[in-house]
C-alpha cells in the first residue's frame, strides 16, 4: 500500500513538473513562432509599401486600394533611368551653354532608358503575384485601404494608404490562449492587433507599426 502511495505521489510530482514546464515554455515557443512569421510578413509589407510609393509617384500622389492594380503596375510599369556622362564647366555656363545644347553638340551625354519596376525596386526573381498574400495566412490577402479626404491646413490634399493583417490571420492554430493574451494586451494599449504599414487616419510617412 505504501509503495502504491509513493508511486502515485511520484506521478503527481511528474505531472506538476510537466504542467510548470508547459506554462513556462508556452509563451517562449509562441514568441519564437511569432517572430519567425512576422519577419516574413514585415518583408512583404515593406514590398507593398515600395510598390505603393512608386505607384503614387506616377499617379499624382495617389495610392491604390486595389491589389490587382498594384500588381499590374509592378509587372508592366517602367521607370526612367538617366545615364549622365560629363558636366558643364563654369566657363560654359557663363557663356550661356545649356545641357540641351551640350547634348546636341556631343559635349555631354544624357541618355534615358526605361527599366521595369520589378527589376528596379525588387530583388531578382521577385514574384509580383505574391504581393497581396499574407505569409502563413493560408491564402488570406492583406487588407489594403486608401484615404484621399485628408487635407493640410492650406487645403492641399493628403493621400494616405494602409496595408495590414491581424494576429488572428497568421498566428491562428499556434497557441489559442497566447493569441488571446496578445490581442488583449494590444487592445489595452490601444494599438492595432497585428502588423501594418501606413495609416489612413494619421499621416506617418507610411511607417510600419513595428518601426
Amino acid at each position: 500500500m505504501k509503495r502504491l502511495i509513493n508511486v502515485i505521489l511520484a506521478l503527481c510530482v511528474i505531472g506538476l513538473i510537466y504542467i510548470c514546464y508547459g506554462s513556462i515554455m508556452a509563451p517562449i515557443n509562441f514568441g519564437k513562432v511569432k517572430t519567425l512569421r512576422e519577419n516574413e510578413i514585415k518583408a512583404r509589407l515593406i514590398d507593398i509599401r515600395k510598390a505603393e510609393v512608386e505607384f503614387a509617384k506616377r499617379n499624382k500622389g495617389k495610392y491604390t486600394a486595389s491589389f490587382d492594380t498594384l500588381i499590374d503596375f509592378v509587372k508592366t510599369a517602367k521607370l526612367p533611368f538617366v545615364r549622365k556622362e560629363g558636366v558643364l564647366t563654369d566657363d560654359q555656363l557663363d557663356a550661356g551653354m545649356t545641357e540641351a545644347k551640350a547634348v546636341k553638340l556631343g559635349l555631354i551625354v544624357r541618355d534615358t532608358t526605361w527599366i521595369a519596376v520589378k527589376d528596379t525596386i525588387f530583388a531578382k526573381g521577385f514574384d509580383a503575384d505574391s504581393l497581396c498574400y499574407v505569409p502563413f495566412g493560408n491564402g488570406t490577402k492583406f487588407e489594403l485601404q486608401t484615404n484621399d479626404s485628408e487635407k493640410t491646413k492650406s487645403g492641399a490634399p493628403i493621400h494616405l494608404f494602409e496595408a495590414r493583417t491581424p494576429f488572428n490571420v497568421y498566428l491562428d492554430g499556434v497557441n489559442k490562449q497566447e493569441l488571446i493574451n496578445l490581442n488583449d494586451t494590444q487592445k489595452k494599449l490601444n494599438k492595432y492587433q497585428g502588423l501594418k504599414v501606413g495609416d489612413i487616419q494619421n499621416p506617418n510617412n507610411n511607417a510600419g507599426n513595428w518601426e
